[in-house]
């Protein structure tokens, strides 16, 4: 194949390959991909929304019902714990003594008690609760696994509303089973690693880097304009991938450039003061960074919020984490509330499942924990037309099992995409032909639409 060379004996195509061309870095590139993508789906197979995006608090672990959103004051002391259990706003209703601000304002969120499932390892539970299908074989606990896309991603792909920003972001990192499958890695998550509770806080690949400040940027960038204008034989040809990336490029440049963008990420914008009402904490920042992506136009955002597989040392660990953690989700959903953003944003909370009712304590452990528990758990749910003061579904005495009302994930899931606009009867495609439904129960939560 003939290409175009310069004097010296190099190709636009080599420079690119020596690293001009990767000003930005992969991730961005394929975002901005990811985005046009998106933006061809057809709006017409699209639901009305009450919601327009969904911010995830992913409670890596499986976090327990009964410390959290579901005590038992009445069971025997090995399964009711050493926390007392506190009124909520809801007359009857009590949770437990760490989530004081949650329970203060239930008149604005919704709580399910009584999602249960057969997944009952780290692996096969995540997919099932991130995607609304189970796994196809057995997994290990550990596993990351991706039979089904997940919500992230196919709120990516039918919400996508053209901006500059991608449409799924994931902070700290990805979860298990959040990942795309079969709809492509454009429609991955755009991970933001770094602690916007730090100073120096800093987005790869919209930031620039530090290395490239005083002007290296601009002049690498005019570089890079000299060798778009070196001659090309081939470039016009169909398919070439130099030629397909010019577009992302500079759509990259002008993201990177745009004050608009910027303002997004700049989270020292806020006052001061609600910052202090989030938590001066790397997930209390996170969750207002989360706020600012959604002012932004960013559909879905997933906060992963990991360290919850309390097998030993519970009490202690949650006499720490938990006050933080109930003063971070309450100032999100009160901070949306206050700014009229609440009935157009759907807030989760929630983990791949709930922990034992016994009590347990490892071998070699003194201190006492809970264990994975698949028959019972807790999900928090706020805006996008979701009552407030409504707690659906309900466990038995001892917290073993969901007895009233007792709903799947596939329930959970359609519910979250009938608010977002889409239709979980919705039939996907793989990229060979075969057909495959978005939840194979598409029947949401009546309740709480």
């Amino acid at each position: 194949m003939a290409v175009s060379r310069n004097c010296e004996g190099a190709s636009r195509r080599d420079c690119l390959r020596l690293g001009l061309g990767g000003l930005f870095g992969g991730g961005l590139v394929n975002a901005l991909h990811a985005r046009d993508v998106a933006a061809a789906v057809d709006s017409g197979s699209r639901r009305v929304a009450k919601a327009k995006s969904c911010i995830l608090i992913w409670m890596d672990g499986g976090p327990t019902h009964f410390e959290t959103f579901d005590p038992k004051p009445n069971a025997p002391s090995e399964i009711r714990g050493e926390f007392e259990p506190i009124a909520t706003k809801v007359p009857g209703v009590f949770y437990s003594q760490h989530m004081k601000r949650l329970a203060a304002s239930l008149d604005k969120y919704a709580m399910i008690r009584s999602i249960r499932h057969d997944q009952g390892n780290h692996g096969a539970g995540n997919h099932y609760m991130m995607t609304g299908a189970p796994t196809r074989i057995p997994v290990g606990c550990g596993a990351f696994v991706s039979f089904h896309p997940s919500m992230g991603s196919v709120v990516a792909k039918e919400c996508a509303t053209g901006e500059a920003l991608p449409g799924y972001f994931s902070m700290p990192s990805m979860s298990r089973s959040g990942g795309p499958n079969f709809l492509g890695a454009q429609y991955a998550p755009f991970v933001v690693g770094d602690d916007p509770n730090r100073k120096e806080f800093r987005v790869r690949d919209v930031a620039v880097p530090l290395d490239l400040l005083g002007g290296r940027f601009e002049r690498r960038n005019d570089l890079r304009k000299v060798v778009d204008r070196m001659k090309r034989l081939n470039d016009e040809s169909a398919g070439d991938p130099v030629l397909a990336a010019d577009e992302y490029y500079r759509q990259g440049m002008d993201l990177v450039t745009s004050p608009d963008a910027q303002a997004a990420f700049d989270i020292s914008r806020e006052k001061d003061e609600v910052r202090d009402a989030y938590g001066r904490n790397s997930f209390g920042q996170r969750a207002l960074l989360a706020r600012r992506l959604v002012e932004a136009g960013v559909p879905f955002i997933t906060l992963y919020d990991g360290g919850w597989d309390h097998h030993s040392n519970l009490f202690d660990a949650l006499d720490k984490r938990l006050p933080s953690w109930d003063q971070t989700v309450s100032a999100l959903i009160n901070d949306l509330d206050e700014r009229g953003m609440l009935e157009s944003t759907l807030v989760l909370a929630l983990g791949e499942f709930g922990r034992t009712p016994k009590i347990s304590t490892l071998a070699g452990q003194t201190k006492a924990g809970r264990d994975h528990w698949a028959n019972a758990m807790s999900v928090l749910m706020a805006g996008g037309g979701t009552p407030g003061g409504a707690v659906v579904g309900a466990t038995d005495r001892d917290g073993y099992s969901a007895v009233e009302r007792v709903l799947s994930p596939e329930n959970f899931v359609s519910t979250v995409y009938t608010k977002l606009g889409i239709d979980p009867n919705k039939i996907l495609y793989t990229p060979q032909g075969r057909p495959t439904h978005l939840v194979s129960d598409p029947t949401p939560i009546t309740e709480l639409m």
